[in-house]
């Protein structure tokens, strides 16, 4: 089978991101978490200054997977490091190379733009996941924990 077409998302590709991302939802256990809209994407990642950018891998014209991503910078290193905020590869197309081909071109990407580091998460259940990442090369980095604030005590804080 040929691998899957890797290919820049447009901004007629939203209603497409928002579908992947509610069935990445979907597989991670959290149906009802995804709050986004198309608009939201619209306005934060295809006006002047993009917030994030999509990959979309494509199998005969259908779209099969995604890579959501966006740049950060590390105080450390002193350069820019490309994020990974979300892949998904639809099981229907798993095991055929595709979650492959978007880590590659996501590591093409990092180095382009000379990136010295590509990052991401992965939760912790997920075996199968930490395994291929663990195959290409990253290393699970299980010393650092996930922090997050959200709403009321967000508010809270930004208030004091």
């Amino acid at each position: 089978m040929l691998p899957a077409a890797i290919r820049k998302a447009t901004a007629d590709d939203v209603g497409l991101i928002l579908a992947l991302v509610r069935e990445l939802a979907l597989d991670e256990k959290e149906p009802d978490a995804v709050i986004a809209r198309e608009e939201d994407y619209l306005r934060d990642g295809f006006g002047e200054s993009p917030k994030f950018h999509v990959l979309i891998a494509e199998r005969d014209g259908v779209a099969v997977g995604f890579a959501f991503y966006f740049f950060g910078y590390s105080t450390w290193l002193g350069r820019s490091v490309l994020k990974l905020e979300d892949l998904f590869v639809r099981p229907s197309a798993r095991g055929n190379g595709t979650g492959r081909a978007l880590m590659q071109r996501l590591a093409e990407i990092a180095k382009d733009q000379g990136c010295p580091r590509f990052e991401w998460q992965v939760l912790d259940w997920n075996t199968p996941a930490k395994e291929f990442y663990e195959r290409l090369g990253a290393r699970v980095e299980r010393q650092w924990e996930h922090v997050r604030m959200t709403d009321p005590a967000l508010s809270r804080l930004a208030k004091q």
